[in-house]
């Protein structure tokens, strides 16, 4: 009996560990992004590395009263690349909005108009877009739905399409993360 305890504790130790661990405010976003402490990992982090990545952002999910969370997977790819000890000038990352996301860079006017509140992604992509993330939207989705660069966010620029920017940040070296 005394082993069978101590193998179950041995077995679920670890995992009682990790699952209490706590996520932890980022340097770089302060109130989104949160991340969790890898302590020593086996596949390190190249500290000297341009870490360039674009998120392909072509949804939205369905409570428009909250953040889109693919905005906030930004915010935690640079704080925890910052807690990394990677500088914030080897981050590069741009945001290539289409689809129903588009309606989460709209401006709160024109949010308020569709949805009756202000834009809950306003704060995030202005922090985001202070820390040097390009935030792109799709030419072609704004133009189905509508949207012109007066109804977006003031710093959205406007692509001719999602698949000119993916490819053209591809160009420059971005690589692609599409969740």
């Amino acid at each position: 009996m005394k082993n069978t305890i101590a193998s179950c504790l041995f077995i679920l130790a670890p995992i009682l560990i990790f699952s209490q661990q706590k996520s932890k405010e980022g340097n770089i976003i302060t109130k989104y992004g949160k991340t969790y402490e890898v302590v020593n990992p086996d596949f390190k982090t190249n500290k000297q590395q341009d870490l360039k990545a674009v998120f392909d952002i072509g949804r939205t999910f369905k409570d428009s009263s909250k953040i889109n969370p693919l905005f906030n997977t930004a915010a935690r790819y640079l704080n925890m690349h910052a807690e990394a000890e990677v500088p914030l000038k080897n981050l590069k990352v741009a945001l290539v909005v289409h689809g129903s996301a588009a309606n989460d860079v709209l401006n709160d006017s024109k949010y308020k108009i569709k949805y009756g509140i202000d834009n809950p992604n306003t704060p995030l992509l202005s922090a985001l877009s202070k820390k040097g993330v390009q935030i792109i939207l799709c030419g072609q989705t704004a133009a189905y739905r509508n949207i012109t660069k007066q109804d977006a966010l003031p710093q959205v620029q406007i692509a001719l399409s999602a698949m000119t920017a993916l490819v053209q940040l591809q160009n420059q070296h971005y690589r692609l993360i599409n969740f």
